[in-house]
């Protein structure tokens, strides 16, 4: 096939995998109640404002699998989902999502603040089954410094990320380009980035199919095909 026609298949097969089962499986406030490592993880994170639980919500095909809330920094724990189901290995997910804690914006006390802070990072810089994490990046304003903060820790932590510019329906075309050609740029400069920009609209629908496939890419291989 061409290489459009291959990323036409990864995208039907990624859709095909996401209608089948997603189940919520269990939120951990502490490091002790994670889920054992047994199958591919990948992570969700971005400031709290960012749109986080709509994109997770379109990404699934849910409409609310992820709980969007008015109040930044509701999510405080580790949520995880279970995505697919492994024939070969009875019950077991193909992979789980994970959606983290907001940062940035959280109207929480320090103390709780630097709960989640801890949380996050014992859990980025210790799980061993961690394919990749997603940041989030409302595409209206860039990155900002906690954005760059957490590419740094992650960087350090050598755990590979994919950027992801959300409400891009919010933004003008050409302002659109001018925040994904800057953030591609700054991408560059982070080792453990991913060259490629997602552009994307939970609301719209623009970008989803493309994210969805590489999301399975992550978890998966590159070569899994439904």
């Amino acid at each position: 096939m061409t290489e459009p026609d291959e990323q036409t298949a990864r995208e039907e097969a990624a859709s095909r995998l996401f209608s089948g089962p997603v189940d919520f499986l269990l939120s951990a406030p502490q490091l002790k109640f994670l889920p054992d490592p047994i199958v591919p993880e990948l992570a969700f994170c971005g400031r709290s404002n960012v749109g986080k639980s709509s994109l997770l919500n379109a990404l699934t095909g849910r409409k609310a699998i992820a709980r969007a809330s008015v109040t930044p920094g509701r999510t405080q724990e580790l949520n995880f989902f279970d995505v697919g189901r492994d024939e070969e290995e009875g019950a077991l997910p193909l992979f789980r999502l994970v959606d983290m804690p907001g940062y940035g914006f959280a109207k929480a006390p320090v103390k709780v603040v630097e709960k989640w802070k801890a949380l996050v990072n014992s859990y980025l810089r210790g799980r061993a089954v961690l394919a990749r994490t997603l940041v989030l990046v409302d595409s209206r304003h860039g990155l900002k410094e906690v954005d760059r903060a957490m590419m740094k820790m992650l960087d350090e932590a050598a755990v590979g990320y994919r950027i992801v510019l959300t409400k891009t329906d919010k933004i003008k075309a050409s302002e659109l380009e001018a925040v994904a050609d800057k953030t591609a740029a700054e991408a560059r400069k982070h080792v453990a980035a991913h060259p490629e920009i997602h552009r994307t609209s939970a609301e719209k629908g623009m970008g989803i199919a493309r994210l969805r496939a590489a999301v399975i890419a992550d978890a998966l291989g590159e070569d899994w095909a439904g």
